[in-house]
């Protein structure tokens, strides 16, 4: 594509904008570094609607960059549940920690710098260095690979090496001189509200004229998806222990799965009947309602037992007894008061909301 078919895909994109596009988004009013870097960790895999419901309460209890630092990563996450994907609410965290060490307590304007960061990488740093400073830097989000694969009507999937590094090529070229922030934000826009996935409303889209994917009808087929594989599926009983308080236990999450850091319930093999193996005397298990959660590389079948412990040091004890010889994770007993402080998986927040 020569460089003048190139400005008119800008200049058509920017004057859509200018009339249909966003411009009352929260963190658009100020539009900081820090407020346009939450925001663009959070819409990671996230749509726009969900992370509204969340952005003005985080930025509220979290105002600025050394607020973040200076936080608890329980804190952290306990304003992240809901969100999924945790590992992106550790990161911000641990990348405040680094600015405040390393950086003078604020984000880098440097690509380079900026995308070493935790959780950023190249495409939400020229994000923000685009949106925020102005800088002339392209982005390549799942919504913009899609516009630019539909645009050049490549076959490949945007996830394959060659296929990304052609579009990342492409997304460069396309750069305007001027009005970066509002291209970078038209691009997404467009990628989200009219060049959807399923039912583009390709008669309403500013750059019709040359994608490539509606000349051919091809719409449907492009970008070609992820080559499927099957979820596995794992089972396992959550154990719901409470003491006569209403307090229940909690485990700490560590190593490198799901819900790395963390609060859940102890979790044992899908057998389980009773906590250490055996109930105490006069107490009987309660099943409540299994559920399935699915990961983005497994489902989980969880079914949970309620166990009512009159004396929960001496059941706990039974229980916390690890099977190796590895030390226990990290517990404590935790009660409805303590539940909005603490980084809970949604679903099991949702679990220990609908007890009996």
């Amino acid at each position: 594509m020569g460089a003048r078919r190139m400005n008119h895909f800008a200049d058509r994109l920017l004057a859509w904008f200018d009339r249909h596009g966003r411009h009352d988004l929260p963190w658009q009013h100020p539009r900081t570094p820090y407020r346009v870097w939450v925001s663009e960790i959070m819409l990671q895999q996230t749509q726009v609607k969900t992370v509204l419901r969340y952005f003005e309460r985080f930025v509220a209890r979290f105002p600025d960059l050394p607020a973040l630092a200076a936080a608890s990563e329980d804190e952290v996450l306990a304003h992240w549940s809901g969100l999924g994907y945790y590992s992106r609410g550790r990161h911000l965290h641990r990348a405040a920690r680094r600015c405040m060490e390393q950086h003078g307590g604020e984000l880098p304007a440097s690509l380079e710098t900026l995308a070493a960061l935790p959780g950023i990488g190249r495409s939400t740093a020229a994000a923000i260095l685009a949106q925020a400073h102005g800088m002339r830097h392209a982005i390549l989000d799942g919504n913009v690979k899609r516009v630019l694969a539909r645009q050049l009507g490549e076959p490949g999937w945007p996830g394959l090496p060659a296929v990304e590094a052609r579009l990342w090529a492409e997304a460069e070229a396309r750069l305007p001189e001027t009005r970066l922030a509002d291209y970078t934000q038209a691009l997404m826009d467009l990628g989200a509200t009219l060049c959807t996935r399923s039912r583009p409303r390709c008669p309403d889209c500013p750059v019709r004229e040359g994608c490539v994917a509606d000349a051919q009808g091809l719409t449907t087929q492009l970008p070609a998806r992820r080559p499927a594989k099957a979820l596995p599926t794992r089972r396992a009983t959550l154990l719901v222990l409470r003491d006569a308080e209403g307090r229940v236990l909690l485990e700490r999450r560590e190593g490198k799965g799901v819900w790395q850091g963390l609060w859940s319930l102890p979790e044992r093999p899908e057998d389980t009947t009773a906590p250490g193996g055996a109930p105490a005397p006069g107490q009987t298990a309660q099943p409540l309602p299994a559920f399935v959660h699915t990961f983005s590389h497994y489902r989980l079948e969880a079914r949970p037992l309620l166990w009512p412990l009159s004396e929960p040091a001496a059941v706990a004890e039974a229980l916390l007894a690890p099977a190796d010889a590895g030390p226990p994770p990290p517990r404590r007993w935790a009660g409805p008061a303590d539940w909005p402080a603490i980084g809970l998986p949604a679903p099991i927040r949702t679990l220990l909301e609908s007890l009996p």
